[in-house]
């Protein structure tokens, strides 16, 4: 597991460092971590042990019996220091080679990329000694992320704003990531339903979280592939570092996807409405007393057939299929009938769906022109850490 010592400075964006320790966790990234004496006044040791699991150290002399020398200790035993928020203090600190508390130790004594995520008020930060100490800490090898424009705390407005968590995040991984495999190639992701209008508040649509997709596009980009995601209305963050596109119907779905053309790899889990109503009302249709009027629906397009067929064609293409019964049979023929690489098959009959939309494990089947591959059920993000692993091995092996 990847881990990184998280110092956690004394400012007002102290608070999102604990979304930053939840989302690193969520992950695969253990956090310890370091808060400076005035950061205790932002957020509490007690908050931040439960998050991360561990001890959280405001003293160089409070680690005990785990080592003698723990400003040293602590980051030897992980593969980045991050500084979240980085005040200009720690700044100016770390520039200069002090060591007057257990974070500007730790700082000093560390031989692992660091990584500084600035907060400050914007005056603070325009200041030429924040600007030259930030050029002597980058000259030093050093790394940034932010800050950001926008409001302040002190209602001030301008750079000086901690990046958000997933920009951390997005440089965290970019800095500790191994092997990438994909790294120059493009991938494009589709996920999520569509909601097909039947009038201003109604639509047609299904229960698909997009869970899966999201899944699989932050472990293409982990791989190194720069990934669009084109995404259906889903209640999810988008994973740190991939170019996201929102679409509401099939119709908008198939033009983003054509956009992002070419690509080398391209892997369709959206719940693509297969119909959509033929005619959509102005204004919202009411309740009378009788029945209401039939629906006329329309063929949606078929976005996993019109890439498999198109001159574009990614190298790769990987289509989904939830099915009610016979999962394998009909994926099969799903297969062979959109002329795609290869069929992802779930199902989600019965009580069966009760445990597959929204939730965080399921059970797949790959169907190939191989023959058929049935996995475990396991969680969503090891399903989709598993399909890029095939996907690398097939592309080195094209």
């Amino acid at each position: 597991m990847a881990s990184i010592l998280l110092i956690i400075g004394g400012g007002i964006a102290a608070y999102k460092s604990l979304d930053l320790i939840r989302r690193a966790k969520e992950r695969g990234i253990d956090s310890r971590v370091i808060i400076t004496k005035a950061g205790t006044e932002f957020v509490t040791p007690m908050t931040v042990s439960a998050l991360s699991g561990h001890k959280a150290h405001t003293d160089m002399f409070d680690l005990g019996s785990e080592s003698e020398m723990g400003h040293i200790q602590l980051t030897r035993v992980v593969d980045l220091v991050v500084v979240a928020p980085a005040t200009a203090n720690l700044i100016a600190q770390a520039a200069n080679g002090l060591a007057s508390d257990f974070a500007s130790t730790a700082l000093l004594a560390t031989d692992k990329p660091v990584l500084m995520a600035p907060a400050m008020n914007v005056r603070m930060w325009q200041h030429v000694a924040t600007q030259r100490n930030v050029a002597r800490l980058r000259e030093d090898g050093v790394h940034f992320v932010g800050p950001n424009d926008g409001a302040m705390a002190c209602n001030e407005y301008g750079p000086g704003r901690m990046a958000e968590p997933h920009e951390i995040l997005a440089a965290i991984e970019a800095l500790i990531s191994g092997p990438q495999p994909l790294k120059g190639m493009k991938a494009l992701v589709t996920a999520g339903p569509t909601h097909e209008p039947l009038d201003p508040v109604r639509f047609l649509g299904n229960r698909s979280s997009g869970k899966q997709g999201y899944a699989i596009a932050a472990a293409l980009t982990k791989a190194g592939a720069e990934t669009t995601l084109i995404s259906g209305p889903v209640s999810l963050d988008p994973p740190a570092g991939v170019n996201l596109v929102k679409v509401e119907t099939a119709r908008d779905m198939l033009a983003a996807t054509e956009t992002a053309l070419p690509a080398d790899i391209a892997v369709f889990t959206a719940a693509v409405a297969d119909w959509r109503p033929e005619d959509v009302a102005d204004s919202k249709i009411k309740k009378t007393s009788g029945a209401p009027a039939a629906i006329r629906l329309a063929t949606n397009p078929d976005i996993l057939a019109t890439v498999s067929h198109a001159g574009r064609r990614p190298r790769l293409v990987i289509g989904f299929a939830a099915e009610t019964n016979d999962v394998v049979a009909q994926a099969t023929q799903k297969r062979a009938k959109k002329d795609c690489d290869w069929i992802v098959a779930n199902e989600v009959g019965g009580a069966v769906a009760d445990g597959v939309f929204g939730a965080d494990r399921n059970q797949v089947h790959i169907i190939d022109a191989a023959g058929h591959e049935e996995w475990p059920e396991m969680d969503k993000n090891e399903i989709a850490s598993r399909l890029v692993a095939r996907i690398v091995k097939t592309l080195e092996h094209a």
